[in-house]
């Protein structure tokens, strides 16, 4: 009977099985058997639950890490996809199909590693997704990884809660509950690595962490949490695409306006005072709750994800442009990039024309409307001012869609990555900065991680050199805090400006300045980060 179910969880792996030899790890709530693939050289253990299941009354609470209850053997072996697993997301074309339970986390490690070997941990923080599409996979494959570090290293993918499990917010939640549950569950994860890696094999003292998109803006957040005191969870940080997020506090109008729209769609809205309103939520089934923020996300139509991080005052105690402007932040060396077209298609996911600016009957309004959809309290004079000195319609061929991105690309993930290089350079770190620019494989958000996550892909030979060397730079950093490629351009660090960075282009890996003009436009945007919320 054993064989048959080991047959059947085999065959649900996403690797090719050449055998069946297992390792064990025994922790202090379960011990939790992985799969040795000795094609692939990795050991696997996928789904390992760091915490109690967020549901009921641990809904919008903190996490309960480790597992409260002792787990027995665990055979860790099943991938857990982004359908079995994420369903809480607010998405625009349907409602939740399966599991709300979602704190489980996914380590690899080398084939040869034993609990002394010691070996670097490189954790990464997965993104949200568009609408019912993920940016990237909730549990990326670890092969190009492991396989091109030139030195031993782990390898560790979290899930966390999203949308309105993990970012619901207002006075209620505050009252009744925690604000910002998806980032508590990221520290707890990585608390969890502090205390059980070693029994992977891994060092908790050499922990770097890494993100893009949302996952970056997470890697940021981690960075200046709770004023940015080191708690030595981490000596490393790597964004790519970190975006600047509008981060209101918990009591700003939009966020009560947002958490009463949700509350009545899921059925709870006349149930009384705050705590009565949360009792009533944390009761209603899992589809309920995704199906509430499914139509919430629906009715607002110029908005990508009004269900984020908020100013908590706790674990966020200033938001981002301030925290790293006033030097609180947690004192690590950094790698953070942008791509060229960050701010492509994202317009054209609203359902609203007037925000919309892949219309054909898009004006300078609907540019501003797309913009203040994603920054609500952004003032039109303000944008005024950025396309009289800054963006010109002129510069774009009078194309207000071109505008529109190049506008939004840069205030919400170029300008980013140029920050926060520029500050940890200016507190006395070691910061790199990098430009993915790609006319092959893309430019847009998320196209690089093309050079990470896509397995076994043949690239044409600029394509494959490009990659080879980006996989060899970014584990490097993870295993010794600089970013190293045998045979390529030296990767020197940034200054006060984020400049220089390495441009990533295939046949083409070389430093570059950043330009005047792109510092004074980041200059601009980060000028008004009070009016943005940023």
């Amino acid at each position: 009977m054993f064989s048959v179910l080991l047959s059947l969880l085999l065959s649900r792996l996403l690797i090719p099985v050449n055998a069946a030899a297992l390792s064990t790890v025994t922790l202090d709530y379960g011990t939790f058997t992985g799969l040795t693939n000795t094609t692939s050289g990795i050991i696997y253990f996928r789904g390992i639950r760091y915490a109690d299941p967020p549901v009921g009354e641990l809904r919008w609470r903190a996490p309960v890490s480790p597992p409260s209850t002792h787990l027995g053997d665990i055979l860790s072996l099943i991938h857990i996809s982004w359908d079995s697993r994420v369903s809480q997301l607010p998405r625009r074309t349907r409602g939740a199909t399966t599991d709300e339970d979602c704190l489980f986390g996914n380590v690899y490690i080398p084939i040869a590693t034993t609990e002394a070997s010691n070996l670097p941990v490189l954790v990464f923080f997965h993104a949200q997704v568009v609408d019912s599409k993920p940016v990237e996979l909730a549990t990326p494959p670890p092969e190009n990884i492991l396989q091109s570090s030139t030195e031993p290293l782990i390898f560790v993918t979290f899930e966390y809660r999203l949308g309105q499990f993990g970012f619901l917010a207002g006075s209620a939640v505050h009252q009744s509950g925690q604000l910002n549950a998806g980032l508590l569950d990221q520290r707890a994860a990585l608390e969890w690595v502090q205390t059980y890696i070693g029994k992977f094999g891994g060092d908790p003292k050499q922990v770097t962490i890494w993100g893009q998109s949302a996952g970056a803006a997470s890697i940021s957040y981690h960075l200046i949490a709770e004023g940015g005191e080191n708690k030595n969870l981490f000596i490393r940080a790597i964004g790519d695409s970190p975006p600047l997020l509008y981060l209101p506090h918990y009591t700003d109008p939009f966020i009560e306006e947002l958490f009463t729209q949700f509350t009545g769609r899921a059925g709870c809205g006349n149930s009384g005072n705050g705590s009565a309103i949360m009792a009533c939520l944390r009761a209603a089934p899992t589809g309920t709750i995704a199906t509430a923020g499914r139509d919430t996300l629906a009715n607002l139509t110029s908005a990508l994800y009004p269900f984020g991080p908020i100013a908590d005052g706790s674990f966020i105690r200033e938001r981002p442009v301030e925290a790293f402007k006033n030097g609180n932040f947690v004192r690590v060396p950094v790698m953070m990039g942008s791509n060229t077209n960050e701010g492509s298609k994202w317009s054209a996911s609203l359902a609203n024309p007037a925000a919309n600016t892949s219309s054909p009957d898009a004006t300078e309004t609907t540019v501003y409307n797309f913009i203040a959809g994603q920054y609500p309290t952004f003032d039109e004079s303000s944008f005024q001012t950025a396309i009289r000195f800054f963006y010109p319609l002129s510069d774009y061929n009078g194309s207000f869609s071109l505008q529109g991105q190049q506008i939004y690309g840069e205030m919400r993930y170029i300008c980013t990555a140029l920050m926060i290089a520029g500050t940890a350079h200016n507190a006395g770190l070691y910061a790199y900065q990098y430009h993915w620019d790609n006319p092959t494989l893309g430019s847009n958000h998320g196209d690089e991680l093309d050079a990470f996550f896509n397995g076994d892909e043949v690239f044409d030979t600029d394509d494959q050199s490009l990659v080879t060397a980006m996989r060899w730079y970014w584990t490097s950093f993870a295993t010794s805090g600089v970013p190293v490629a045998q045979g390529f351009p030296s990767w020197t660090e940034n200054g006060a400006d984020g400049s220089p960075r390495l441009l990533l282009h295939p046949g083409k890996i070389a430093m570059e300045q950043v330009s005047l003009a792109l510092t004074a436009r980041c200059a601009f945007w980060h000028a008004l980060t009070s009016e943005l919320g940023t």
